[in-house]
């Protein structure tokens, strides 16, 4: 299972890298009890949940960095819109 939490914290920091995000603006880090943690400057407070929730968060909802320019993410936007 720590297999399966990693590659969902490095696929969701893939498609951030990807989508124009630095580390310090946007980036999923691995947290206590096998949960995953969404936080940066882009960010309004921190999101935590399992990292497949997270990974499908960055995936389905999380614009590109040009799109979203000087805003910033709620999560609890992001996660209303699931």
């Amino acid at each position: 299972m720590a297999t399966d939490a990693t590659d969902a914290i490095e696929a969701a920091n893939a498609l951030l890298r990807e989508r124009g995000y630095a580390e310090r603006d946007l980036a999923v880090h691995a947290a206590p009890r096998g949960r995953a943690l969404l936080k940066g400057n882009k960010l309004l407070s921190p999101l935590s949940d399992e990292p497949e929730l997270v990974l499908r968060i960055v995936r389905e909802l999380v614009p590109a960095s040009a799109e979203l320019g000087t805003g910033t993410l709620r999560p609890a936007a992001l996660r209303a819109d699931l």
